[in-house]
């Protein structure tokens, strides 16, 4: 069942998706050459408390970080360690936040230092498809015509994206219906209605599209060892333009169609 939130609701979600993009922010400047992965962990657990908000990762379904933190070839779901970062990694930042009951979820991948251009390409790419599936969440479209923006866009500029792992609505509960794909998948597809929130969150891979899960049991890496980025925005259907619930306010207006 999809369901709408009211605009009590919203009044609460909104802080919560703000409060996740702000984490988001000050964890993404953190990530630098030499910190372990474990620090990054650290560092955005106090980050939460100190907002007064909770972690929505921490022990859901057993996982044992306060954020996702994925390297390279991992995809999503990466286990924080002793695994120092070095420069030109790439590293995905999977945040989401409780508060006000409600959760806000939002993901950036950000390079340690600096990257090279093929690197820099592929984070350009999947941000991008990210903003082409906002641009097409609007009522009376359907989850599949996000989902299609977001496969062409990447499919064209020679990436391809993960199969297994999909967006989602999201509220009270991390995972609401509609899953949310970044691809076609000829499915029935619902409509998008205002007071809809989900979680829209491209994946993407510099090479092929297989993932295999390691034997943490979380951590998903690309088949070919290629690198993989990963962008998301909690979004909210209105009656006309979709409302990004997560944008860092500081940033300036990305939300256009190519």
């Amino acid at each position: 069942m999809i369901i709408l939130k009211t605009e009590r609701d919203l009044e609460a979600m909104r802080p919560a998706c703000r409060l996740a993009a702000l984490v988001l922010d000050e964890v993404a400047a953190f990530v630098q050459p030499g910190v372990t992965t474990r620090l990054v962990d650290e560092f955005a657990a106090e980050r939460i408390r100190a907002y007064g908000a909770r972690s929505a990762f921490l022990g859901y379904r057993n996982y044992p970080c306060h954020v996702c933190i994925s390297v390279n070839e991992q995809v999503v779901h990466g286990i924080a360690g002793d695994r120092r970062l070095e420069f030109g990694d790439i590293v995905s930042l999977d945040v989401g936040v409780v508060h006000n009951g409600f959760i806000g979820d939002t993901a950036r991948t950000v390079p340690a230092g600096g990257c090279d251009l093929k690197a820099q390409a592929l984070l350009d790419v999947t941000e991008q498809a990210l903003y082409e599936g906002i641009a097409a969440a609007k009522p009376g479209n359907r989850v599949v015509d996000i989902s299609r923006a977001v496969q062409r866009y990447v499919e064209s500029h020679g990436c391809s994206v993960v199969r297994e792992f999909v967006g989602h609505g999201v509220g009270r509960t991390m995972h609401e219906e509609p899953q949310v794909p970044n691809f076609v998948d000829g499915k029935s597809s619902p409509k998008l209605r205002p007071g809809m929130t989900i979680a829209i969150e491209p994946m993407v891979n510099a090479g092929q599209p297989g993932v295999k899960i390691l034997n943490d049991g979380w951590t998903v890496v690309t088949q070919d060892g290629s690198l993989s980025a990963h962008f998301e925005h909690t979004v909210l259907i209105t009656e006309a333009e979709p409302e990004i619930l997560t944008w860092p306010e500081r940033m300036p207006s990305k939300l256009k169609v190519s």
